[in-house]
């Protein structure tokens, strides 16, 4: 695809390759899948056998294809019986002695083994540069991976029991799906025997084994206890009790609010080293990345753990209970389980949490949708299945569902609920069967809502103005719909037609008094709408309690955004109102802020509003800020940092280094000091700080705060991404990129390098682009992504180059997509006179470099040729 093509549609999802994917034809229902396995861990082996037992759901069935990739096909027996077979690297075909008939079931075994896997089994184990980590092997099949540690059919559409054998060196946990059947002490080996009597996908079956510590927890209903147990390497223990230990109340009230108890056993969560996701959620089986263990001072500020615990635990319901047929339903459950976080929190925290929470939620979708593509969410056209798992899927789901919320009511929302999960209980599902379930339960039909959020991409941008006409006491509210275009023969597309509620505030006595609303349709491109008031309105709360997902722009004036901001109820509202405030500028509008940092009741609000007195561009504002150094939630105190090094004014550095130098009761705010010393040396108005002093103080914080994750450390090399035009900043970062250094700081050292290389002269770009294609070989999922990071950031030929030989060679879907995308932006951010010119030097210097290849070729040629007699 050519720069032109890439500029005329930078936002398309469907990438070359792409194509329509669908659920496959079944030869029958697999009934039951055993795998007993022997671990050789040392050597990184696995063998065993495969039995899958298939219930054919027609006659006449010659053949039987299996998915299996990459694995050492042994021998194959159909009912006992040694059967031939095909197998090509990624199916292995079976032919039958006999066609298959309906309702009479077949039973295949196949002996496998695998060595040094790349997917779906891991071994994680200590080296030389990392002595301290932990040998340990898991597995991971979501979305199509079990075809990679054994043979199955690998899509989400056949459920079945499964049942794990496996055998592991003595010291060794084996933690799977179900029940524990029996544990067998072999000599210097131990047998774990689990078995998973509830039907489930392939894609779910899941296998850890470590050295871990159990810890123990209980939810009871009834007479019926079920173990709730934590899983963690030795000396983790407290930290596992922090991040994990509200899981039996969670239990609880998930169980109330889908109206159906917890289906299984027992429930385990196993933190795992290296782990490629923040969680999965294998039926009763949760893996966990180990870097969601909080310690007390990481927990002060930060819940990412407790809504991840939340996550994956609502999977259980919605994706494992009730599964999903095809990949391209799997809003059902990533939007459900997200939505289930803004559940938890606001049980846990309040309604004003949550509502923040989904703001964060809907921003983040927004992004994807403005910066990256826009997709309807339910969609089957796509290269690989993984490329659905993004912000759409997630957080765009989950404001869709509390759309349906809103929509329907609580009463209705909960009865639909409750009939969706128990009408689908241990059955597969698609978008229809949860619109069909709403319809059954309540009435109503909400495919106008389905339409417009789920199968189409996008969401209504508006655009409020208001008018009080004081004659005849009558508010006039205008409402534009500017995402709406007309096509060639005037006629409106990409409306939205939606009921949205209009309040207008009274206050009195400096409190707000009341809300009076009134419902709208609004579904043209412009409509004004009037309300015959009492009095004027103090303020205009548009969409009160914010449930739509859209943008929004509030054109009001002055004194109405200033009231609201003071007194409307919702806090979402109230930061919609700060956004308003800081586009009219002025010191009356840094005023309303100042005032409200000081004194908002909600801290969301207070990080929000710290945010918005950098856009005002204002002397004043570093005084406005200063005030928010001293508030006692320190998630403001970190908002309050950042908007202070984004401001860069000569005041800031000293505002910000006192907080570098000694640190903050959060990790989060030291960090953000950090990063803001190297920002504001950076500014090339600044005379203060001197580049050499940042950088003293910068290294002095990595050598001395290894912590929870590296947070801080992670902090202080953002501060050295920031330093463009250093060369020994880059220097510094460079040393931090190679092995041995920690995980999380070496990945942010990485990802630094795209940043740090804007201002560097020509040699230095060329010691980063070599780093980064060093460091593009390595298999390592997290490493490859954070290159890609990298390169994307930068505006040469050679980025593109690399981007395109990691998207040839890793074997991971995402992988490779986000190369892809970061090719379209680099070409669309050089110049395309430049581009072009580059692009021929390029492909000059590579004949150049080819010619001299074979020339040096020649001349070995004719020294080794054989002498004639």
């Amino acid at each position: 695809m050519n720069a032109m093509q890439l500029d005329n549609q930078p936002n398309r999802f469907e990438l070359p390759g792409a194509k329509p994917n669908y659920v496959p034809d079944r030869p029958g229902q697999v009934e039951h899948i055993f795998l007993d396995l022997a671990l050789d861990i040392p050597q990184q082996h696995c063998a065993g056998t495969c039995h899958l037992r298939l219930n054919p759901i027609r006659d006449g069935i010659a053949s039987v294809t299996l998915d299996a990739v990459n694995l050492n096909i042994q021998a194959v027996k159909v009912d006992k019986h040694p059967q031939d077979y095909d197998y090509d690297g990624h199916h292995l075909t079976i032919p039958l002695s006999q066609p298959t008939q309906a309702g009479k079931a077949l039973t295949f075994s196949i002996d496998y083994s695998l060595d040094h896997p790349q997917r779906g089994l891991y071994f994680i184990a200590p080296s030389s540069d990392y002595p301290e980590k932990p040998t340990q092997v898991w597995t991971q099949g979501e979305d199509e991976d079990s075809r990679y540690w054994f043979p199955c059919f690998d899509y989400p559409g056949q459920l079945a029991t499964s049942e794990v054998r496996v055998k592991v060196p003595q010291g060794y946990r084996a933690i799977s799906n179900g029940e524990l059947l029996e544990t067998i002490c072999d000599g210097n080996e131990q047998i774990f025997h689990w078995k998973q009597q509830q039907v489930h996908p392939t894609y779910l079956m899941t296998l850890a084994v470590g050295q871990f510590v159990e810890l123990r927890d209980e939810w009871t209903r009834g007479d019926r206890t079920v173990p709730v147990t934590y899983y963690v390497a030795p000396g983790l223990e407290e930290s596992a009790r922090i991040s994990m230990g509200k899981t039996p109340r969670m239990i609880e009230f998930f169980s109330n609010a889908y109206g159906y108890d917890y289906a299984y056993p027992k429930y385990a969560q196993i933190c795992v080293d290296d782990f490629i996701f923040g969680g999965m959620e294998n039926t009763s089986t949760t893996l966990l990345t180990d870097r969601c263990l909080l310690d007390e001072r990481a927990a002060l500020d930060n819940r990412s753990t407790e809504t991840l615990v939340a996550h994956e635990l609502a999977h259980q319901w919605f994706g494992d209970l009730v599964v999903i047929k095809h990949w391209s339903h799997a809003w059902i459950k990533e939007g459900m389980a997200s939505y289930s976080e803004v559940m938890w929190t606001e049980q846990e925290y309040g309604p004003d949490e949550a509502a923040y929470y989904r703001l964060r939620e809907a921003r983040n979708y927004l992004s994807e949708d403005k910066t990256r593509y826009r997709r309807p969410v339910v969609t089957h056209i796509y290269r690989a299945a993984i490329e659905l798992y993004d912000r759409h899927l997630y957080e765009k789901g989950s404001c869709i569902y509390h759309m349906i919320r809103h929509n329907l009511g609580e009463d209705l929302f909960w009865k639909a609920m409750h009939r969706f999960v128990q009408e689908n209980a241990h059955q597969t599902v698609e978008t229809v069967d949860l619109l069909r379930a709403i319809e059954e339960a309540t009435g109503r039909n909400l495919l106008f809502l389905f339409d417009q959020y789920l199968y189409r991409g996008g969401h209504p941008d508006y655009q409020v103005s208001y008018r009080w006409d004081s004659d005849h006491k009558m508010a006039q509210v205008t409402i534009k719909q500017n995402q709406a275009k007309s096509d060639q023969n005037g006629l409106q597309q990409d409306l939205f037609d939606l009921t949205l509620q209009l309040g207008f505030g009274s206050v009195s006595d400096q409190a707000f008094q009341s809300l009076q609303t009134f419902p709208v349709k609004v579904r043209e491109a412009e409509q004004s709408f009037y309300f015959a008031l009492a009095e004027k309105p103090a303020f205009i709360s548009f969409d009160v309690g914010n449930p739509t997902l859209k943008t929004l722009t509030l054109e009001y004036e002055f004194a109405e955004l200033a009231a609201q901001l003071q007194f409307d109820p919702d806090p979402v509202s109230r930061i919609y109102a700060a956004e308003a405030l800081a586009k009219k500028g002025g010191l009356k509008a840094l005023k309303a802020l100042e005032t409200a940092l000081v004194s908002d009741p909600f801290w969301g609000v207070r990080a929000e509003v710290a945010t918005q007195i950098p856009t005002l561009k204002l002397d004043q504002a570093v005084a406005a800020l200063k005030q928010g150094l001293k508030d006692p939630e320190a998630r403001v105190r970190r908002s309050v940092v950042e908007a202070i090094a984004e401001l860069g004014h000569g005041e800031c550095y000293e505002l910000i280094a006192p907080i570098a130098q000694r640190g903050d009761a959060s990790y989060y705010v030291e960090a953000a000091a950090l990063t803001g010393v190297g920002q504001l040396a950076a500014n090339p108005i600044l005379d203060h700080p001197e580049e050499g002093t940042a950088i003293e103080l910068l290294q002095t914080a990595l050598q001395d705060r290894q912590g929870w994750n590296e947070v801080v450390r992670c902090g202080a090399i953002a501060g050295l991404a920031h330093m463009t035009q250093s060369e020994p900043a880059l220097t510094l970062l460079l040393q931090y990129t190679q092995v041995g250094t920690p995980q999380p700081l070496r990945l942010a050292a990485i990802r630094g390098l795209g940043g740090i290389a804007a201002g560097q002269r020509e040699a230095n770009l060329d010691r980063i682009l070599q780093t980064l294609s060093h460091l593009a070989n390595e298999p390592f999922f997290l490493t490859q992504v954070a290159v890609v990071a990298a390169l994307g950031k930068l505006t040469t030929p050679k980025a593109v180059t690399g981007l395109r030989s990691l998207s040839a060679q890793t074997p991971d879907g995402r992988v490779r997509r986000l190369a892809d995308e970061a090719i379209q932006k680099v070409q669309r951010a050089m110049d395309p006179q430049e581009n072009q010119q580059k692009i021929q030097e390029e492909l000059d210097s590579l004949k150049k470099e080819n010619q001299e290849l074979k020339s040096r070729l020649g001349a070995l040629e004719a020294k080794i040729q054989p002498k004639s007699p």
